[in-house]
């Protein structure tokens, strides 16, 4: 094989080379747009208070380890026949729950509510089944607001 043969060669493969980098990375770009995607939720829990309130419980995927979540605890007061969001909180640590145990059965052990003012608010969640549930949380709401009871 002659030197100018060989340099058309390796310049062939590289071009080739370059044209599958570029390939790939444009493919690659595309699966990571869908990673950024909105997280994935889950209602678990929800409850009317007369026409006062109505509180739920939402399971949020981690968008970092895709076995945690976390819980958003939201209370809604009634506006012009409509139900508006009044205050959340988040129920334990960011990401400190299990995905799959909190959007599975069983996953709400306790969620008492009462039509009084303040409303009282426990919840215990299933952390997993061999480990059973969360303590119970308290929570007070008042005038729309959620207070650590």
């Amino acid at each position: 094989m002659s030197l100018t043969s060989k340099h058309r060669t390796r310049a062939a493969l590289a071009s080739a080379t370059l044209l599958m980098a570029a390939a790939l990375g444009a493919a690659g770009a595309g699966t990571s747009n869908a990673t950024t995607a909105a997280p994935q939720k889950q209602q678990i829990a929800s409850s009317v208070l007369g026409s006062d309130y109505k509180i739920t419980l939402t399971a949020l995927r981690s968008p970092e380890d895709e076995y945690a979540a976390s819980v958003r605890l939201q209370v809604y007061t009634q506006t012009d026949g409509s139900w508006k969001e009044s205050d959340r909180v988040t129920v334990g640590d960011v990401d400190g729950w299990f995905w799959y145990p909190l959007t599975g059965k069983g996953a709400v052990c306790e969620f008492d509510t009462a039509s009084t003012e303040p409303a009282p608010l426990t919840v215990s969640l299933l952390i997993t089944p061999s480990i059973g549930c969360s303590e119970p949380t308290h929570y007070v709401v008042k005038e729309g607001r959620v207070y650590a009871g």
